[in-house]
């Protein structure tokens, strides 16, 4: 992976750069939505600083580096980078191939990480929407990322992240294979998906991306009864104030959405 050369984060700036103690100082807001400890190893630190501020690759480098207990900033890193800067979509799904197996790892060696499971349901989730919903849930995909989400939950509730996670996995089901086999065959439900993505805005109500997923979701769901409200989440997303790289990138996906 290091070999290839990964894509510069566009939207550089100097609030994104969390130097010494303000890492520490911020980390509550900066994690408000993946609740990731805050790490005791500086490397670590080093590698979740370089993700902060969009160096999405030296992150990921930083954080292999320092062995399982940077795998998380190595993980994140490389989702992030994937969904929104990489552009080749072979590329794409290698990368979050690379993520899932590197979750596995951590999860066989820590089983007690929250987000071993949850960045493993996300890369398994975009890896699915590249290889299209429904091949995914013929491949068994789908039951893999809503237990592996349901252990997200358990570990630790207040997980917003995997709480919209979640309310799009119910959301591309219903779609896909409409509520009745959605139901049945997969567990899956608009009212559970509702449930989550609110509980997702009560625990990280400033999350653009989580204003976004809520917006498809609902467009997904209800049709044109439900624009909108999905517009004014798209609103309240585009308008949102972000704090890192990656909230950066959710506020630009917003306008562009918007604009469309």
């Amino acid at each position: 992976m290091a070999k290839l050369v990964w894509k510069k984060f566009p939207h550089a700036e100097k609030a994104f750069v969390y130097a010494g103690a303000a890492l520490k100082k911020n980390w509550e807001r900066l994690h408000r939505g993946d609740c990731e400890p805050f790490p005791a190893d500086v490397a670590v630190q080093e590698a979740w600083r370089l993700y902060h501020q969009g160096e999405f690759q030296k992150a990921c480098e930083a954080g292999l580096a320092a062995g399982l207990e940077g795998y998380n900033a190595a993980n994140k890193a490389t989702m992030i980078y994937a969904t929104y800067l990489e552009d080749d979509d072979k590329r794409k799904l290698e990368l979050y191939q690379i993520i899932s197996a590197r979750c596995e790892e951590l999860q066989q060696a820590q089983p007690k990480i929250a987000n071993a499971y949850y960045f493993q349901a996300y890369a398994l989730g975009r890896y699915s929407q590249g290889i299209s919903v429904l091949n995914a849930l013929t491949q068994g995909l789908g039951g893999k990322i809503k237990l592996a989400l349901e252990k997200v939950l358990k570990l630790e509730p207040r997980h917003a992240e995997a709480h919209s996670a979640l309310g799009a996995y119910h959301a591309e089901v219903v779609d896909k294979v409409g509520a009745m086999i959605g139901k049945l065959t997969y567990g899956a439900s608009k009212d559970v998906a509702v449930k989550h993505f609110e509980t997702a805005l009560k625990f990280a109500p400033d999350s653009a991306i989580a204003c976004i997923e809520y917006a498809n979701a609902l467009v997904m769901l209800f049709g044109q009864s439900h624009m909108d409200e999905a517009v004014k989440l798209y609103e309240k997303a585009a308008a949102a104030t972000p704090v890192d790289a990656m909230e950066r990138l959710d506020v630009e996906l917003a306008k562009s959405e918007l604009e469309d």
